[in-house]
């Protein structure tokens, strides 16, 4: 019987956490007073795949938004790469861009086409020639499969596409950390099973990315669909954050919570 593949992070020696949150707690964007979770404890390190499970309305999109640096915690200390997301401002820009975003939906400019939307981070952040951007696009172009959509705009095609489209966008100026926002809503099974893959190589390592092994973090309602020996979990639930560890924490678990979360939903059709 052939071992499992050993962690992309055991090969990367000791390196400072990605996401070290110490007795954060967190707002709701929707009402910027109202506490969603209290007293996040939570440490991401290099080469680890996350996934944060969590029922609607749980915290879950506000969560990432914080590890982001897209949000700022009511207090406690939040830090990417070392950097308090409190001052991530400009002269901050160097370790922002190694955060790449993925909102639930996509959230695609919908005046622009697909790939317009893809090439804007090479647009605002990289000093490339016309020639160099439309080359870096028509990899992720097809790299994504999305050649035959290009020129169309988000309304003109389905879900499928347009989160592939936000994947290729938050991709594309080659980030060391993604964090996706419930990435398998409203997908149909061949592009859920395709994003499966697709964010597992990633995290081992694409070569389109230079064989470099991604730090990924997911959000989800459905924590059977990412089961997997070689993730960490973690579940929200009544404003608190619980580290379940490896898929025997996940099943070894014994809130109601996290047995609704197990139970799953029914896989959409094909």
């Amino acid at each position: 019987m052939n071992e499992p593949a050993s962690h992309p992070a055991s090969h990367l020696g000791f390196h400072p956490a990605v996401i070290a949150m110490q007795d954060v707690n967190i707002a709701t964007s929707r009402h910027a007073s109202s506490v969603v979770l209290e007293r996040v404890n939570w440490s991401v390190a290099p080469g680890e795949f996350w996934v944060v499970a969590g029922p609607q309305h749980s915290g879950k999109s506000d969560l990432l938004m914080s590890a982001a640096g897209l949000q700022t915690p009511l207090s406690g200390s939040c830090r990417v790469f070392g950097c308090e997301t409190t001052a991530f401002g400009e002269a901050q820009l160097a370790d922002r861009l190694r955060v790449g975003f993925v909102f639930e939906g996509g959230r695609l400019f919908n005046q622009l086409t697909l790939a317009e939307n893809i090439a804007l981070p090479l647009r605002y952040q990289k000093d490339l020639s016309a020639t160099e951007s439309a080359r870096a696009l028509e990899v992720y172009l097809e790299l994504f499969e999305l050649t035959p959509f290009a020129h169309l705009t988000p309304a003109n095609v389905a879900a499928n596409w347009r989160q592939r489209t936000a994947l290729a966008r938050a991709l594309i100026l080659q980030p060391e950390l993604l964090l996706l926002d419930n990435p398998l809503g409203g997908l149909d099974r061949r592009h859920r099973q395709w994003l499966l893959q697709f964010l597992d190589q990633l995290w081992r390592g694409h070569a389109s990315f230079g064989g470099r092994p991604l730090t990924l973090v997911v959000t989800t309602g459905d924590l059977r669909t990412w089961q997997h020996p070689q993730r960490q979990f973690a579940a929200l639930d009544e404003k608190t954050f619980t580290v379940l560890g490896s898929w025997p924490g996940v099943e070894s678990a014994r809130t109601s919570a996290v047995r609704e979360l197990l139970a799953g939903a029914p896989a959409p059709a094909p």
